[in-house]
């Protein structure tokens, strides 16, 4: 199924009308969610990303191609050249594709606020028509109801994850709101050797700048002396009592987004993936990241 599934969108993105000439799509691993290509068409390389709406996960196409051209006007991501429904081709970036290694290695970070603090602030200079915007409890409260209406096996658990939800958003209280990237997987961020380049931006919006700092921070596994670190840089100074609160409480309700996606991708993906192993990880560092937020 997989198969058919890579062998539909790879000719999806060779009879693309954008060739000067026949072309051969080579897969480039790492999405979930969708299938990605690298094309060489004469001496220019790019990459066509495969992906329709994805609505039971708040993905419409629309959004992420607005903020992928907005990002490339304020210097962050690649730049698109061709659009079509559920295909979007930017140009291909030569360099490395992090790992939570890298992006945890000594003086990465101070590379990459500057990156990040650009999304916030710049992008939305860029912006153009519609956008969404991503709050994780709405996300969260979304997919609870999703997932009792279709009888997700996870049903038991539901009333007591939300209860914590509820808890976790009075924490964060009163929010800055910035365009987050809101996926910030190592895999997202590629390395040139000069700059650093966000991809991927179909969960953008409108967010809270705590988000991309949780996430962050979690998707890589910062222990807390680099947490620290990442939110003095941002924040340009030390980080306080409240701050710290408020930023662990964004990133446990990052760890429940990440936990009750996995419980809804288990209900509608199509693609060759062990959710059920992935919701059952995330379950439990939610758990553990929940127990040392109560005992802040």
């Amino acid at each position: 199924m997989a198969g058919d599934r890579t062998s539909e969108a790879r000719e999806l993105a060779r009879a693309l009308d954008f060739w000067s000439g026949p072309v051969e799509p080579e897969p480039l691993t790492g999405g979930i969610t969708n299938l990605n290509f690298r094309v060489c068409d004469g001496d220019a390389h790019f990459v066509v990303r495969i992906g329709e709406d994805i609505p039971v996960h708040q993905v419409l196409r629309f959004n992420e191609l607005t903020a992928n051209r907005a990002a490339f006007l304020a210097g962050i991501a690649p730049e698109v050249v061709h659009a079509a429904p559920g295909v979007i081709v930017t140009r291909f970036i030569q360099g490395e594709t992090l790992t939570p290694e890298r992006v945890r290695a000594p003086g990465f970070i101070e590379r990459l606020v500057p990156v990040l603090q650009t999304c916030h602030r710049k992008v939305p200079q860029y912006l153009r028509g519609p956008v969404l915007t991503f709050w994780v409890f709405h996300v969260l409260r979304d997919y609870a109801a999703r997932l009792r209406e279709e009888a997700s096996p996870h049903l038991s658990m539901l009333a007591g994850l939300m209860a914590r939800a509820e808890k976790l958003e009075v924490a964060v209280g009163q929010i800055d709101l910035v365009f987050g990237h809101n996926d910030m997987l190592a895999a997202n961020l590629l390395d040139d050797g000069t700059r650093i380049w966000m991809i991927d931006w179909e969960y953008a919006g409108f967010n809270s700048p705590l988000f991309d700092l949780a996430n962050l921070a979690s998707n890589n596994e910062f222990d807390d002396a680099l947490e620290r670190r990442l939110l003095s840089l941002y924040f340009d100074g030390p980080v306080g009592d409240d701050l710290w609160r408020r930023y662990s409480a964004m990133k446990v309700a990052s760890l429940l987004r990440e936990t009750m996606w996995s419980m809804v991708s288990e209900l509608h993906s199509k693609v060759d993936f062990d959710y059920s192993a992935y919701t059952a990880e995330n379950l439990q560092r939610f758990e553990r990241a929940y127990q040392d937020f109560r005992n802040l």
